[in-house]
């Protein structure tokens, strides 16, 4: 059997390194996705099995902020701010009305401002980083059940916090392989406000 030659070597090094790179860019945004929900890194929202057992006296005003890109679409927050004790759940409705007349697949992002209350900033349920297919005409509401963890409240940095905005953005999606959506409800035409 010949041996390789150093052509032949530095050949499949290429390859190699190109399959790992192809394979290192379609992970990237999965494992930063999950290192920012695991760290609250960039004001991101951290997901919570359970609620904490203490409420706190201490109040903050959440915000609630809501965008498009791209997409033929309104998109709105049932209300826009809500009032909660730290450590209190909270629970808020967001409506998404395709104004097209084809099925939009669409995905949201999410942010917490001031980027100090990202790690205190937690959710028990969620729409973001779910793939939604929305069709021609139709109105769904998303719920977003959330706390604000009462370690926020001793933290040097972030315990002078007393509003906090919560800003999600919808963009398009098409041609990736959308995860089933079971938070989502189709909501009567005409309900809710205009976006």
């Amino acid at each position: 059997m010949k041996k390789p030659t150093a052509n032949a070597m530095v050949a499949i090094a290429c390859a190699g390194g190109v399959m790992f790179m192809t394979g290192a860019a379609f992970a990237a945004v999965p494992l930063y996705q999950l290192f920012c929900q695991v760290t609250g890194f960039d004001g991101t929202v951290r997901k919570a099995d359970k609620a904490p057992d203490v409420q706190l006296d201490q109040t903050v005003l959440i915000r609630f902020d809501t965008n498009v890109r791209g997409l033929p679409m309104t998109f709105w927050a049932e209300q826009v701010t809500q009032r909660v004790r730290i450590g209190e759940t909270g629970i808020a409705y967001f409506d998404v009305t395709n104004t097209s007349d084809r099925p939009i697949h669409a995905t949201a992002g999410y942010n917490v401002v001031p980027e100090r209350a990202g790690p205190y900033f937690q959710k028990l349920q969620c729409f973001c980083f779910e793939g939604q297919t929305i069709q021609p005409g139709q109105t769904m509401k998303f719920p977003v059940q959330y706390f604000v963890a009462p370690e926020m409240a001793t933290d040097r940095e972030s315990r002078g916090v007393e509003e906090i905005t919560l800003s999600y953005t919808f963009y398009p999606t098409q041609g990736f392989e959308q995860a089933a959506n079971t938070d989502a409800a189709p909501i009567a035409q005409g309900s809710g406000a205009a976006g």
